[in-house]
């Protein structure tokens, strides 16, 4: 019974962990990178426009990798062999 008892507290702690969701440093480098993506929108040139969105989605990947990636299902596909959706 002890051994159940522990293991359900070892499942609860762990999920709650896991619904922690975004630390600080990804908020502040998805606001970064939102409004990089809203000057890229605004620009009338298209280079510019997709050196700002390039730019946009190495900041999102970044934060998504600096933390062991545990936050990683907002990170973008920055991929360059798989399509983007």
């Amino acid at each position: 019974m002890r051994k159940l008892v522990l293991a359900a507290a070892s499942i609860v702690a762990v999920a709650g962990l896991a619904a922690c969701g975004e630390s600080a440093a990804d908020k502040a480098a998805e606001q970064k990178a939102d409004a990089l993506e809203a000057q890229a929108a605004a620009t009338p040139n298209e280079a510019q426009e997709q050196a700002l969105n390039a730019e946009a989605d190495r900041i999102e990947q970044q934060a998504g990798n600096a933390d062991g990636g545990m936050t990683t299902s907002n990170t973008p596909n920055t991929s360059p062999s798989t399509p983007a959706n």
